[in-house]
């Protein structure tokens, strides 16, 4: 007896579907955010909460470990919540979870190299490259900073970074 093609593509269907991470079908420059409510407070009261497929397990390690100095701010937590966060930056790297868009930022940081900051991989500087953004722009109050994604791209705390969803603030 011969099995149905419908049968096979939809089993194809949900086996690829359980590889690809939510909003990676087909969607360029997308990472998933932050989605841990945790993580969206906690880290998310200072700043963004960046995409853990941004900086590999070890990054995220480090500067978990380092919040006394959280580039320049002293950002304590109870050691349960600073744990927590840590197991799901950890557990989502970019070097755990294999994403496309994540795989693009792991290839463009050494392996050597334990990264603090999203904005010194590889990938963050091919993509704001002084022909795409202006040097002056980082300068900016509307921007303020290389670490304010949602400042040009508007769908950033949402994992949408791509270059169609972008608006440079005067």
């Amino acid at each position: 007896m011969r099995t149905p093609v419908l049968v096979v593509a939809a089993a194809l269907a949900a086996v690829l579907a359980a590889f690809i991470a939510p909003g990676q079908a087909g969607a360029g420059e997308r990472l998933p955010s932050a989605a841990d409510p945790l993580v969206r407070k906690e880290c998310g009261d200072c700043h963004m909460a960046f995409p853990p497929q941004m900086l590999p397990r070890r990054s995220w390690v480090a500067l978990m470990n380092g919040l006394d100095n959280h580039f320049g701010e002293k950002a304590t937590l109870p050691a349960a919540t600073r744990q927590a966060i840590v197991d799901y930056l950890a557990g989502n790297a970019g070097d755990v979870t294999r994403t496309r868009e994540g795989g693009k930022f792991m290839t463009s940081i050494p392996g050597d190299r334990t990264l603090l900051r999203i904005t010194e991989t590889g990938r963050f500087l091919k993509k704001h490259n002084a022909r795409e953004v202006p040097p002056d722009a980082w300068q900016r109050k509307s921007i303020g900073s290389k670490a304010n994604c949602p400042a040009c791209h508007l769908q950033a705390e949402q994992g949408n970074y791509d270059e169609h969803a972008v608006r440079i603030p005067r």
